[in-house]
């Protein structure tokens, strides 16, 4: 990869001076207790040095800021919400990078109910794109752990996933056009609300999911849809994960597109929710293996959505795929049911340090992939826990591995984290899936991503890296090296 000139102390003052002039000295934060925040990623895992924070209030700011980064040889990392779970929003240690926060470019530009369309800078909060899509009568469907704090400009870099992907699609889906700052500080203006467009390459999915290493998205078109009449809840508990799978093919068969929810949690992941959160109640006299999240989203009445459930987990329980099941009576019970989805990666945190996967496999191989790689990890460490949970619906499992209860958990990961994620990742490459479904590669997974990429992906990504960004100064160090 070209790099630019090297950065001297000089040059990195001058910088910082132009970009002064250039947004104002009160947006261009060098005070090591201003700069902290910015220079930790979410895990803690990642500390980083930076010669300044910048934060500009609109794109034509952002693009006078990478011109100025051109003219010096200064490298960028974009920045939104820093809920990152790779690394990909960090600087490095060098101290010559500067991080750009996207925080002020937090408009709301344009609703546009007909279209089924809003317009929204990057800095704006994903549950704020909510709440004003709910304003105006319509459905922002995205929505994931981190939605109060988390940026529209940081879903799209990271192409983040969550809870709705099985009806609604990842956000590259619900994304319609961008706005984008190139490499060398020009201003791309593609707010296109077209649901069709065959004039060429298609740009916007090129900026989606590159974690901003070909440009810095400023402004999205994201699609609406109509506010469903009813959403009713319900929790199915079940033998296994091949279960669950069969009870997938029926919910589909029967609910169709009505389905719009289908999260997977193992009995463990329940136990550690109840361990450290004991307000939240298992709903089930008895314990069950596995355990699946449901939710129908009705354009026609609660009525008609409770009838169809009834018939599903009637055919379900008549059929044995499902042994139990208990339907939401209310907004508070079904919010409760969704706590104990969301409670499980908290109830990680606080049971101490874990190795976490974020995979993806083809949906008809979950069942053989959890089997197998349970039971190859089993053999290769004893008394481990799995903390197995995930969007069963298109196939994202969150994979993770707990210590052996009693074990130091900083020892266990400094000393198992390797070989583990092997075992993981080399049984995702077997059943053809992927190392990261959700969260990028951020700095965190480059290597195992090289590794398992054939050499002809990793240069054809090469290719594009170098030929929109061939000074690499767009977050070097992210998704290729």
């Amino acid at each position: 990869m070209t790099q630019a000139a090297a950065t001297t102390p000089a040059s990195v003052q001058s910088f910082v001076d132009a970009c002064r002039a250039a947004i104002g000295a009160a947006h261009v934060l060098t005070d090591p207790h201003d700069t902290a925040p910015f220079l930790t990623d979410w895990r803690r895992r990642y500390t980083g040095a930076a010669c300044a924070v910048l934060n500009p209030s609109n794109a034509q700011e952002v693009a006078a800021l990478v011109k100025l980064a051109v003219e010096h040889g200064i490298a960028l990392v974009p920045q939104g919400g820093n809920t990152g779970l790779v690394g990909g929003a960090t600087p490095d240690a060098s101290g010559h990078q500067a991080v750009l926060t996207l925080r002020r470019l937090n408009r709301v530009r344009d609703i546009d109910p007909h279209n089924n369309t809003i317009t929204v800078e990057a800095g704006v909060v994903l549950a704020e794109v909510q709440a004003r899509a709910a304003d105006a009568g319509r459905l922002f469907p995205l929505s994931l752990a981190a939605e109060g704090s988390c940026t529209i400009g940081g879903n799209l870099a990271t192409n983040a996933g969550g809870t709705g992907v099985l009806r609604y699609g990842n956000t590259r889906e619900l994304c319609l056009g961008l706005e984008v700052v190139t490499p060398q500080g020009e201003l791309w203006d593609g707010l296109r609300g077209l649901r069709k467009d065959n004039t060429g390459y298609d740009l916007r999915d090129l900026f989606i999911g590159a974690e901003g290493t070909l440009g810095i998205i400023t402004a999205a078109v994201m699609k609406l849809h109509p506010q469903p009449a009813a959403q009713v809840t319900a929790l199915a508990a079940l033998a296994s994960p091949h279960a669950a799978l069969d009870f997938l093919a029926l919910a589909q068969r029967m609910a169709g597109p009505l389905l719009t929810g289908f999260e997977l949690m193992s009995d463990f992941c329940l136990r550690l929710v109840g361990r450290h959160f004991p307000q939240l109640r298992y709903p089930f006299a008895d314990t069950h293996p596995q355990v699946v999240l449901l939710e129908l989203s009705d354009s026609e009445s609660e009525a008609h959505a409770r009838a169809l459930f009834e018939q599903l987990m009637e055919a379900a329980l008549e059929a044995g795929i499902v042994d139990d099941a208990v339907v939401a009576e209310s907004l508070a019970q079904s919010q409760a049911f969704w706590d104990l989805r969301e409670h499980i990666p908290l109830a990680q945190a606080e049971e101490g340090l874990n190795i976490k996967h974020d995979i993806a496999v083809p949906i008809s191989r979950i069942g053989h992939f959890i089997d197998e790689t349970d039971a190859a990890i089993a053999q290769a460490l004893p008394g481990v826990r799995m903390v197995t949970f995930g969007h069963l619906g298109d196939g994202n499992l969150h994979y993770n591995v707990q210590a052996p209860e009693g074990v130091d958990a900083k020892g266990f990961l400094a000393e198992h984290q390797g070989p583990i994620n092997q075992i993981v990742y080399d049984s995702v490459h077997r059943h053809r899936g992927s190392i990261s479904a959700e969260h990028g590669l951020g700095q965190l997974k480059i290597d195992e991503a090289a590794h398992y990429k054939s050499d002809l992906e990793v240069r054809l990504m090469q290719a594009v890296k170098h030929a929109l960004d061939p000074l690499n100064l767009m977050n070097p160090g992210k998704v290729l090296r």
